[in-house]
C-alpha cells in the first residue's frame, strides 16, 4: 500500500446490499481507505425493466437461454449511458463489477473521447458455458478495460483481448456481524424468535431464492431425510435484493413445495432476517447445504465454514476452492447424493464437528478478507507501474 498513498479508487456494482458483491464491498472499501487509498463505492441507477435484464443477462451467462433481441440490448446500452452521464469524477483505479454496468467506460469515451485512470472489470460469474451471442456482444465492451479480474482462470471463455488478467477469489470479513462469534444463549434466543425449536436438528442454505441454487432441490433433500430424522428442521433464508426480481417469483415456487410442513421455515431480509441471524442459522445447523448448479464463488460456503461447520455443496464452479472433499464438508453432483452426505453428518455428530475445525483453519489460510485486500492491492502496483509485477496469491495458486 505504501506506493499507492493517496490513489482514488471506484468500486461500481448494482445493489447496496442483498448478494456476495455487496458484503465484499461492504468491507473492501473501507479497508483500502484504512491503508491509505481514497476509495469510494458506487451503486447506479436502473428501473426495474433493466435489471429484469440484466437478471436475465446473468443467468445467460451461466448456461441459460436468454432471448438477446435488440430491445433487452437497447435497455441495457440506455442505463449504461445514462450512468456514465452520471460518472462526474476521476480516479486512478474504477472497478467495475460485473456485467451490469460494464458499458459505462465505452460511453464515457463517446461522451467525452476518454476516460481517466485504469478500468478493471471484476466478472464474479463462470463464463463457462456462457451463451455465445451474449458473451460475443459484452466482450466488446470488456475489451476496452485495461484489466479483468476472475474468480478462477478457467472461468475466461475463450480469449479475451485485455491488458492484464487477473484470477482472485474473493474472501470473507472475519469481524462482520455475520462472521462474530455469538454466545450460545443469543443463538437459541433467535432461532426461538422464528419458530425453530434449537434442541432439534436443523439443515440450512443461505442464498438467493434463483434456479442455480436450486432451492426446490434442497426441499427434497430434507424430505428424503424426514423418516429417518423425524426432528429435522429446514431453514431456508434469502436476502431479497433490488436487482433481483427473479427472487420472488422463486420464492413462490418454494413455498409451494414446502407446503404445510411446519419444519420447513423460508425466511428472508424482509421478516427481519439480517446479518446476525443468518449467523445464528449458520451456527445452530447440523449441516449447512450449498446445492448450486452453477456458482461463481459462494461467500456462504466459507462462512458456513468459518463457525465450525461442515458444508455439503454443489461440485461447481469456485466451491470445489473451499470445500476440501471428504475433510470440510462433501462435493456433490445431484440430489440424492446431498441427501446421502447429509444424512451421514446427521449420523455421526463428533465427525461433522471434526470437519468444521478442519474448516475453520482452511479458510482462515485461504479467504479471509486481508488476504483479498492484498491481492487487489497487488493489482494496483501492478496496473500502475509503481513496481515490479507481481502475482496474487490467487493466481500463483492456479498457474
Amino acid at each position: 500500500a505504501a506506493k499507492l498513498q493517496g490513489a482514488r479508487v471506484a468500486h461500481v456494482n448494482a445493489t447496496a446490499f442483498g448478494g456476495g458483491v455487496a458484503e465484499i464491498l461492504a468491507t473492501l472499501v473501507p479497508l483500502m481507505n484504512d491503508a491509505g487509498l481514497h476509495a469510494e463505492w458506487q451503486v447506479i441507477k436502473g428501473a426495474d425493466e433493466f435489471f429484469h435484464i440484466t437478471k436475465s443477462m446473468h443467468n445467460s451467462l451461466q448456461g441459460m437461454y436468454f432471448d438477446w433481441n435488440p430491445a433487452a440490448r437497447d435497455i441495457w446500452l440506455h442505463y449504461n449511458r445514462l450512468n456514465a452521464e452520471l460518472f462526474d469524477d476521476t480516479y486512478d483505479f474504477v472497478v467495475i463489477h460485473d456485467p451490469q454496468p460494464a458499458a459505462i467506460p465505452a460511453f464515457l469515451d463517446e461522451q467525452r473521447g476518454s476516460h481517466h485512470g485504469k478500468w478493471l472489470w471484476r466478472c464474479h460469474i463462470d463464463l463457462t458455458d456462457a451463451q455465445a451471442e451474449l458473451w460475443d456482444f459484452l466482450r466488446g465492451y470488456v475489451e476496452r478495460y485495461d484489466a479483468a479480474i476472475f474468480t478462477m482462470k478457467n472461468y475466461v471463455k475463450g480469449e479475451l483481448g485485455v491488458p492484464r488478467l487477473y484470477a482472485i477469489p474473493p474472501a470473507i470479513d472475519p469481524l462482520s456481524p455475520k462472521n462474530v462469534p455469538l454466545p450460545e444463549q443469543s443463538i437459541r434466543e433467535i432461532l426461538a424468535r422464528y419458530g425453530v425449536d434449537p434442541d432439534r436438528p436443523m439443515i440450512t442454505q443461505i442464498s438467493r431464492f434463483d434456479p442455480w441454487k436450486d432451492p426446490l432441490g434442497v426441499v427434497e433433500v430434507y424430505q428424503k431425510l424426514k423418516d429417518e430424522f423425524p426432528g429435522l428442521q429446514l431453514v431456508m433464508i434469502a436476502s431479497m435484493a433490488s436487482d433481483d426480481p427473479e427472487g420472488w417469483s422463486w420464492y413462490e415456487r418454494l413455498a409451494r413445495r414446502a407446503g404445510e410442513d411446519w419444519d420447513i421455515h423460508i425466511l428472508s431480509n424482509l421478516n427481519g432476517v439480517g446479518s446476525i441471524e443468518v449467523n445464528a442459522f449458520q451456527r445452530a445447523a447440523r449441516v449447512v447445504i450449498q446445492k448450486s448448479t452453477r456458482e461463481g464463488f459462494g461467500l456462504v460456503v466459507s462462512e458456513a465454514l468459518w463457525k465450525g461447520r461442515p458444508v455439503v455443496a454443489g461440485n461447481v464452479g469456485g466451491i470445489p476452492l473451499q470445500v476440501e472433499d471428504g475433510k470440510t464438508g462433501f462435493l456433490v453432483n445431484n440430489t440424492p447424493e446431498c441427501a446421502e452426505k447429509v444424512g451421514w453428518l446427521l449420523r455421526e455428530p463428533a465427525l461433522a464437528d471434526q470437519m468444521g475445525e478442519k474448516g475453520i483453519e482452511y479458510v482462515r489460510e485461504r479467504f479471509l478478507t486481508t488476504r483479498y485486500l492484498r491481492d487487489y492491492l497487488r493489482m494496483f502496483v501492478d496496473l500502475s507501474g509503481t513496481g515490479a509485477p507481481v502475482p496474487t496469491q490467487a493466481s500463483r495458486a492456479q498457474s
